[in-house]
């Protein structure tokens, strides 16, 4: 239910005061008998879950965020739960060397402090090098803190969480659409999401054919235990659980207990697995004897392991072949959960069909001989296969690529995924062109590619930088110069022909009338503030110009924007104002610079100088 992060927490004690009387409460009623022995049976597959095409109305892809070259972030907006949904995929081994295969998927669920910025498993473990060899695409909502990803009967705190809802009706058509998922499907979690995983797997039978439970909750409803999860959702965020699932112990209570539903789950491939409690191979010791530092984990594990006990009981008498593991040690804490994730990995590859064997895979040629020479490339994933220009072979930390024009080179780390991003060798950049490099300023690194290149650096991350807009950046001095390093990948007006890129030092918008132009500074916000391409200002047309008395102007398609110390930037129109202000002489004029916006009133235009005011009526201009 927690993260080693609330283990520290003088409020986590409620595990382990909880702990003593429900154990004893369990084995006065007879729910808690002595664990059992592991069963290794990898239980029963079920037919196939329908595949939908198509997502409910409302649900789309808002944002895809490259992480790494085989982990992405997507932001599916989503109806039900009233916002954008982080969800990060982590792709299979053959994702670039078998681009028409589809794979079965891994619905993997985190604990009860689940974070809005990245799942527990890739903050806490080493996943990431665990799957990236194997052919399956492993599904990680981010969020939900204190969830246990279900409806919840009312907001949590001002969100709507209606987590089922989105993991198992929204979500899954996109990913089936859009990410080459297939219909083989599993889901498995941690603590809270263990409890969730299970819930899942009974509520939907029909989609997933493996569930697994890490240290989860599976009897949700016997002595005490309600009245447990709302002590943890309260000290996890200030959840209360009644606004999850009513008054505890309620029906809605009954009908998202694990154990009461374990029946459902004939057919369904089950693991579930709890430690001790006991200090073990992960923990420290406190001197008593088998208790460990992390008295916490101690308790919550406790807590775990009697709970998954009554719901194996239940399950096996109704005949559900359940594999389960009580390790004679442990706490609850994430070392253990990344070991029983890879213990239970054979049985989800047999039932969602794949073979559980890494194939084996061997470089070649000149990328055989640069994967020497870098050997912090980890071990090859794939063998070399085709890519538009040349070949590829997919190593655990890069990828390399080979022409006969250009020779092997390596593609690694933000940059790697940056050019994934791209599209790879299909995409606008094509073929690399050199390997990682260190800048000059010795503060960021950059490749080369046939049609750009991509430039890192700590603060700004990794983006693209090609055509008009990399010659001008090159022009003057690259990220050694004013405009720096890039700090967005560009971007393409969809609603005026024309491209856009932010650097350290401002931003540069392109259209093929205009060429590249450096807008920044005040000037800049007030372009972004009055609507910048797409206002009827446009594209810029030049670049900020110094004038007199200290101030600056830009000038635009519809108009210009003049900036001074003391007024601010102001957005002057083309128009009868402007002209009117012209025949003063501008800035250094009587009227000096504007000091406000020009506004529309039921008469016409009206527009304030340092000096006075220009009105605009009928179509005549009168200065005051």
């Amino acid at each position: 239910m927690a993260t080693p992060s609330a283990f520290a927490s003088p409020r986590t004690r409620w595990a382990s005061l909880l702990a003593a009387p429900l154990v004893a409460g369990m084995v006065g009623s007879g729910l808690l008998a002595p664990p059992v022995a592991s069963a290794q049976d990898e239980g029963g597959t079920q037919t196939q879950a329908q595949s939908r095409s198509e997502a409910p109305s409302g649900v789309r892809l808002d944002r895809v965020e490259w992480k790494t070259a085989n982990r992405v972030a997507l932001w599916v907006q989503s109806p039900a739960m009233k916002k954008a949904v982080q969800v990060q995929l982590m792709l299979p081994a053959a994702w670039n060397a078998e681009p028409d295969r589809t794979y079965p998927s891994l619905l993997l669920l985190d604990g009860l402090r689940a974070r809005d910025d990245a799942s527990g498993w890739t903050l806490e473990t080493r996943i990431n090098q665990f799957f990236d060899a194997k052919n399956a695409v492993i599904v990680l909502p981010v969020g939900g803190e204190s969830s246990f990803y279900t409806d919840w009967e009312s907001d949590a705190k001002g969100e709507a969480y209606q987590w089922e809802t989105f993991l198992t009706d929204e979500l899954p058509p996109l990913l089936e659409r859009d990410w080459r998922v297939g219909d083989k499907h599993g889901v498995a979690g941690l603590s809270m999401g263990g409890t969730a995983a299970m819930m899942l797997a009974q509520r939907h039978p029909e989609r997933f054919r493996f569930a697994a439970s890490y240290s989860g909750f599976l009897d949700t409803t016997s002595f005490g235990m309600p009245e447990a999860i709302k002590v943890a959702m309260q000290d996890a965020g200030g959840y209360p659980a009644e606004s999850m699932w009513g008054p505890l112990g309620s029906q809605r209570w009954q009908d998202q207990d694990p154990k009461l539903h374990a029946e459902k789950m004939r057919g369904q491939s089950v693991y579930v697995s709890a430690g001790s409690g006991n200090t073990g191979p992960w923990d420290q010791p406190s001197g008593l004897p088998d208790i460990p530092t992390n008295f916490p984990g101690y308790g919550l594990e406790l807590l775990s392991r009697m709970t998954t006990q009554t719901f194996v009981n239940k399950a096996r008498g109704a005949g559900v072949e359940v594999t389960a593991n009580f390790r004679p040690s442990g706490t609850h804490t994430w070392p253990y959960w990344q070991f029983e994730m890879t213990q239970a990995w054979p049985q989800y590859a047999a039932a969602v069909g794949i073979e559980n064997v890494e194939p084996a895979c061997s470089a070649g040629g000149e990328i055989a001989a640069l994967a020497e020479r870098q050997p912090d490339l980890g071990p090859c994933l794939t063998d070399e296969y085709d890519v538009a220009g040349g070949k590829a072979t997919d190593f655990r930390f890069g990828r390399v690529f080979w022409s006969p024009r250009h020779g092997a080179h390596s593609v690694i780390g933000s940059i790697g995924a940056a050019y994934q991003a791209e599209g790879g060798p299909d995409g606008p950049l094509g073929l690399p062109t050199s390997d990682e490099t260190r800048t000059p300023d010795g503060k960021g690194r950059f490749n080369t590619f046939e049609n750009g290149a991509i430039y890192w650096s700590p603060t700004t991350g990794a983006h693209a930088i090609r055509g008009a807009i990399r010659g001008m950046w090159h022009d003057r001095g690259a990220e050694g110069g004013a405009l720096g390093y890039p700090t967005t990948d560009e971007v393409t007006n969809p609603n005026k022909p024309g491209v856009v890129q932010g650097f350290q030092g401002g931003t540069v918008y392109w259209s093929e009338k205009t060429g590249p132009k450096l807008v920044k500074g005040a000037i800049l916000a007030a372009y972004k503030e009055a609507g910048a391409e797409n206002s009827a200002l446009g594209y810029p047309t030049g670049e900020e110009v110094s004038l007199e008395k200290g101030g600056a102007l830009t000038r635009f398609e519809g108009g210009t924007i003049y900036w001074s110390p003391r007024t601010g930037a102001h957005v002057v129109p083309q128009g009868p104002v402007f002209e009117a202000w012209g025949t003063e002489g501008y800035e250094r004029g009587r009227l000096g610079y504007p000091k406000s916006a020009l506004r529309t009133t039921p008469e016409g235009q009206v527009m304030e100088f340092e000096g006075g005011t220009i009105t605009v009526a009928n179509g005549r201009a009168e200065i005051s």
